[in-house]
């Protein structure tokens, strides 16, 4: 069948089958209504499907709580929606709050040692509080649990005398460290609340935070221990004097499993307190809301701004400020719930994808349009009512449900949303049976062929070939059929029609001849005809939109040639090849200069030598003329060493063309003057033997100065060898001479 195509302004398809034209696309049957009807089209033959609701419950409100039937507060019950995707549907929604309806009420205390005095007087205010609940209701029930903290360090002492008992000396009755304990579940007996609570003695913790999140979570999931009724307003009172702790705490203690939002009780005791995290305010308020519980937390004044920020984040709850002993906490109850009884919020759960739900109230202290509907000061037995839009944004490929109710209250709606997505249209009672060649039937307006046919009609047997096959050869490179402007009929593809009657053609009818460039509003200037999206200008007429004539005039220089033969002249501007700039393509500041590229060439067209020297010629052929001159016209010459190390100069100029040059070359080089090898050898030779004379010099004085030194050592040793004269020393022999010889 064909299906619904649905944009911002709905567009409906036709049934009938003649209604396109020859060429023309069968999306042309799908359009806003008042162009088909327009076009022609009869409006019986339109098909635009409407969104459908069907009330499937919708039993009157109750007025008042019966005691064997569960009361109804909430009307209609379930709803079963089929809805156009992007028409939104409104439907009515009524809530009444019916008169007497029951109420669980959970006394969750914190027995840490800073609330010893508050524990005193809850003890005493057990019929106050029964008094206040049969003042809400004839079916009232109570229960009572408390919590301290988790027993591990950093939170409690786990000194075993100190875990025992944690409160001060001086303290009788004092119990040990505990998490969270469930000390009574629902009852109506006054006598067995009091009789309970008056067992309770005060305990005790080191840090001042709190496990209050762990006492709520099981208070919550625990529905079975704890004694909620199916049908009743639950509410848990909590009362501290401290903060809480929240997930990510227990890390202090090692404890690193996370909270897993279950139910763990163990004689009443919380059996995971030292095993599991605290839970997080996100996980805390998703049970509560599950769960339809709704918390009144009763808190001292240094407390109060915490926990109303917790009340922000936790829906349908309240925050009272207790005095210093609690002995106001029966009327701050009251009032908590009073405030929470005469707010309405209507809201829902997770919604398909795709869907959306917003929320008009009909009260006089409503709210705006959004995705919550709010009703403030609404009395007990005073009905609201709340406008519901529904809007499904895309096709659906099976029913959906999802479930609308007021905040804190079981009462809630079931919506079952499908999409209408398919033309569903009876087919024309006179339709000639050749219509589809006989091999199919018509299906809204179309042609539903049997199988082994295809095409718009029928008209292709598929053979051998499969379907698929003879699509392909319709796709240019893999892409859509005929480009998405023509039908695929046995493998070739038969293009629509234009709305200025021309037709798309080409193989893949890939050409048209109406989207050329246009030029002062004219296709292709008025100066030629468009083929296949391109311009085909008149003789004497050129430019992408012919826009331009032909002419070179602005494109001449003064050699005469062309754009300096290295561009084309299009629209009379040079078109220059890269590098090269306009008007006329003279100039490349990008590109290499000749003095450098061309300097092998000069060298052997000048000289004949260097690497081109053999076959200077051929590979020199962009020097196509050049001279051999003795001076250089004025300017900075270009300068190249060749194989001898001389310099050559010479200038180059660029002629027309790309690689077409003309020089002149300077006859005589710069070579440097050659050394002379005699005096190089000679001095080579006098130098070495001058070091050697001046080394065999240095020598001979080293030698010199040694033996000095030597020499001057022995004579010092040889002054301190010498021997001294001994006084007791005598000659061993005896001169004796005669006075009286003459020597005669």
């Amino acid at each position: 069948g064909h299906c619904l195509i649905t944009v911002t302004i709905f567009q409906v398809p036709v049934k009938t089958h003649n209604f396109t034209k020859p060429g023309e696309q069968e999306a042309a049957r799908c359009d806003t209504w008042a162009q088909l009807v327009d076009r022609g089209c009869m409006e019986g033959d339109i098909i635009s499907p409407n969104n459908i609701i069907n009330l499937s419950t919708n039993s009157a409100l109750s007025n008042i709580a019966l005691d064997k039937e569960e009361p109804i507060q909430l009307r209609p019950q379930e709803v079963n929606l089929k809805l156009r995707p992007g028409l939104p549907k409104t439907f009515k929604l009524d809530f009444q709050r019916v008169e007497g309806y029951p109420v669980d009420l959970y006394y969750l205390m914190d027995l840490s040692y800073s609330m010893e005095d508050d524990l005193r007087s809850i003890k005493t205010l057990g019929n106050e509080l029964f008094n206040a609940l049969q003042g809400i209701t004839k079916k009232g029930q109570i229960g009572f649990g408390s919590f301290v903290d988790k027993t591990v360090l950093p939170f409690t002492n786990t000194n075993p005398e100190k875990l025992n008992k944690p409160c001060a000396e001086t303290e009788r009755y004092c119990q040990p460290a505990f998490g969270y304990r469930h000390v009574l579940s629902m009852t109506e007996n006054k006598a067995e609340f009091e009789h309970e609570v008056n067992k309770q003695s005060i305990s005790g913790n080191l840090d001042s935070p709190e496990g209050t999140l762990d006492a709520i979570m099981q208070a919550a999931v625990c529905g079975h221990r704890i004694g909620w009724r199916n049908s009743s307003t639950r509410l848990i009172v909590l009362t501290t004097d401290d903060g809480f702790h929240m997930a990510g705490d227990g890390k202090l203690a090692g404890i690193l499993e996370p909270n897993d939002e279950r139910c763990y009780m163990d004689n009443n005791l919380y059996s995971k307190s030292n095993e599991m995290d605290y839970p997080s305010v996100g996980q805390v308020a998703n049970q509560l809301e599950k769960n339809n519980i709704q918390p009144i937390f009763a808190v001292t004044k240094n407390m109060e701004k915490v926990y109303r920020e917790l009340s922000k984040i936790i829906p349908k709850s309240e925050v009272g400020v207790l005095s210093a002993d609690s002995r106001n906490v029966v009327e701050l109850i009251k009032n908590a719930y009073n405030r929470l009884s005469s707010k309405v919020t209507m809201t829902h759960d997770a919604l398909p994808d795709n869907v959306r739900v917003t929320y008009t109230p009909l009260c006089p202290e409503g709210g705006p349009s959004r995705d919550k509907g709010v009703c403030n000061n609404v009395g007990v037995g005073q009905m609201v009512s709340f406008n519901i839009t529904v809007t499904a944004d895309e096709c659906m490929d099976s029913a959906m449900s999802f479930l609308i109710g007021p905040l804190g209250m079981k009462d809630k709606l079931k919506v079952i949303l499908s999409t209408r997505c398919k033309c569903e249209c009876d087919e024309p009672v006179m339709v000639d049976p050749q219509y589809c060649n006989g091999k199919g039937q018509v299906n809204c307006g179309m042609c539903s062929c049997n199988g082994g046919f295809v095409g718009q009609k029928c008209e292709c047997s598929i053979g051998e070939k499969d379907e698929s096959s003879l699509r392909a050869a319709c796709q240019k490179d893999n892409g859509t059929e005929c480009e998405g402007r023509g039908d695929c009929v046995c493998g070739i593809c038969q293009c629509y029609a234009l709305q200025g009657g021309s037709t798309y053609y080409g193989t893949h009818c890939e050409c048209e001849n109406e989207s050329c460039e246009k030029f002062q509003n004219k296709l292709c200037g008025g100066n030629g005809k468009c083929r296949c999206k391109n311009c085909e200008c008149n003789p004497g007429y050129e430019g992408t939109a012919c826009q331009c004539k032909k002419s070179n005039e602005q494109c001449r220089t003064p050699s005469g040639s062309v754009c300096s033969n290295r561009g084309t002249c299009q629209c009379n501007q040079c078109k220059c090849i890269e590098g090269y700039q306009r008007p006329y393509c003279l100039t490349c500041p990008a590109c290499q200069t000749p003095c450098i590229t061309k300097g092998k060439c000069i060298e052997c067209l000048g000289f004949q030598t260097g690497p081109f020297s053999k076959n200077c010629s051929q590979a020199c052929k962009s020097i196509n003329e050049f001279k051999m001159v003795e001076t250089l016209p004025p300017g900075k010459p270009c300068d190249v060493r060749d194989v001898e190390n001389c310099r050559v100069f010479f200038t180059i100029k660029q002629l027309d063309g790309e690689d077409n040059y003309t020089a002149q070359i300077l006859k005589t080089r710069e070579c440097p003057e050659l050394p002379n090898i005699y005096a190089i050898v000679g001095g080579s030779i006098a130098s070495v033997a001058v070091i050697g004379i001046l080394i065999l010099l240095l020598i001979k004085v080293l030698f010199h100065m040694k033996d000095r030194k030597e020499y001057l050592k022995f004579m010092k040793d040889a002054q301190k060898t010498r021997w001294s004269e001994n006084p007791i020393f005598k000659e061993a022999t005896t001169t004796v001479s005669n006075p009286t010889f003459t020597g005669e």
